[in-house]
């Protein structure tokens, strides 16, 4: 299976590693979110190797996939992260993450999770408003502390994705405007308890051409000129993150190319080089497994009702987002055009449209290129408990997460006396 190499077929039998699916689904269940650790490390250690010697920190970006086993598994190969909250925060920690390889981004940062981050001792705050700078002072100065500050610029670039997943636009809601930062780093002594130490930018995510890449990079790089050139000491210059994979007939530059690029933009200056990836770390690590419940014929479709959800896997409802869908057994039955849909009681319930699989009730299907926005975007809709994890490591399959009970979503609520 191209583009999967830790997921393949061993006569007709669909393995991770060295583990066959159904194995997993006779012991655990479905929907059972499952995640290649060779996978993981691999795709890591890629990137990292990819810069060679330039300096570079690469901060993987926790909203994901925020299983605490994933980001041990990326602290141990010596990753930073990219947070967005103060539970992402407390996941990192709790994982043994290192506080000082941490950049904490997003446009809601409130006073308590700032407070959290400086007690931390983190690298990098991204800031995004000026307003949020002034709250930023405010607490670091009422707790004794610098915030060490990059501000997140957004240079006007065109990612050619999604527009929910772009983010660089003057339109959107992240960044400060170009023209505007300048200003804001000049205006560093306001702030005394804020020190400038980086420049950031992010354009969105699934890109699948470098041409935007390089624009937001030409464009950060003269704003790093201006401001060097006015004596303002810049330590490190974040790039962001946003490279797609290929999820069907995607053709996304390779992790080597695009770091390649990124490198040969930036090669003139020696501020360290940070990256966020999320996506292209995790996305074809994991798959999402699970069982077909009813085939149901009507005149005008074919519905394939499986176990899984839109609440576990909310990509194909809220983007419209195309996944493989592919058989544990491959035996090729009659072959039908099926709608994939969950039992969850909304019409945008759906996995897939028109594929084309040969069925019957109880077989398995697999949900490829699930590890990205599949768990960490899930819910309880329909008072449904969240699948079970489990990562393949070899011949050995741990449970990271386990499955979710009723008991457990409801045991926060109370009756009226």
């Amino acid at each position: 299976m191209s583009g999967f190499p830790e997921f393949g077929y061993r006569n007709h039998e669909l393995f991770v590693e060295s583990v066959s699916l159904q194995q997993i689904a006779d012991e655990f269940g479905t929907p059972c979110f499952v995640y290649s650790r060779a996978a993981l490390t691999k795709t890591y250690q890629e990137f990292d190797a990819a810069f060679a010697k330039r300096d570079h920190l690469i901060c993987y970006a926790v909203k994901a996939n925020s299983n605490i086993a994933i980001l041990n598994l990326f602290a141990q190969l010596g990753s930073g992260f990219d947070i967005v909250s103060g539970g992402e925060l407390q996941r990192v920690i709790k994982a043994g993450g290192d506080p000082r390889k941490i950049v904490f981004s997003g446009v809601g940062k409130n006073a308590h999770e700032m407070r959290m981050a400086l007690h931390a001792g983190i690298l990098c705050f991204n800031v995004e408003s000026e307003a949020e700078l002034v709250t930023l002072n405010r607490v670091a100065k009422e707790l004794g502390k610098i915030a060490p500050v990059s501000l997140r610029v957004n240079p006007d670039v065109d990612a050619k994705t999604h527009p929910y997943i772009s983010t660089g636009l003057k339109e959107n809601k992240f960044g400060v405007p170009a023209s505007e930062a300048e200003r804001i780093y000049q205006s560093a002594h306001l702030y005394p308890s804020i020190r400038f130490t980086g420049l950031d930018c992010h354009i969105g995510s699934q890109l699948t051409e470098l041409e935007p890449f390089m624009q937001a990079s030409n464009k950060m790089l003269n704003l790093l000129d201006t401001l060097q050139s006015q004596g303002l000491e810049i330590e490190h210059l974040d790039l962001g993150g946003g490279l797609g994979i290929r999820y069907t007939n995607e053709t996304p530059p390779s992790i080597k190319d695009y770091v390649a690029a990124l490198c040969a933009s930036t090669d003139q200056v020696k501020q360290r080089l940070l990256i966020e990836p999320g996506r292209s770390l995790v996305g074809n690590s994991g798959i999402l497994l699970m069982r077909v419940e009813y085939l149901k014929h009507t005149s005008a479709r074919n519905f394939a009702i499986v176990d899984a959800a839109m609440n576990d896997l909310m990509r194909p409802a809220l983007y419209d987002a195309y996944h493989d869908i592919i058989p544990v057994n491959n035996n090729n039955g009659d072959m039908k055009s099926y709608q994939v849909v969950g039992p969850v009681c909304e019409t945008g319930d759906f996995l897939g449209h028109d594929r084309k699989l040969g069925l019957t009730d109880g077989d398995l299907l697999a949900v490829m290129s699930a590890g990205a926005y599949g768990m960490s975007m899930s819910s309880n809709y329909n008072t449904r408990p969240r699948a079970i994890e489990v990562m393949v490591d070899g011949d050995t399959v741990h449970v990271i997460r386990q499955r979710e009970t009723i008991d457990q979503l409801i045991a926060g609520e109370q009756i009226l006396s």
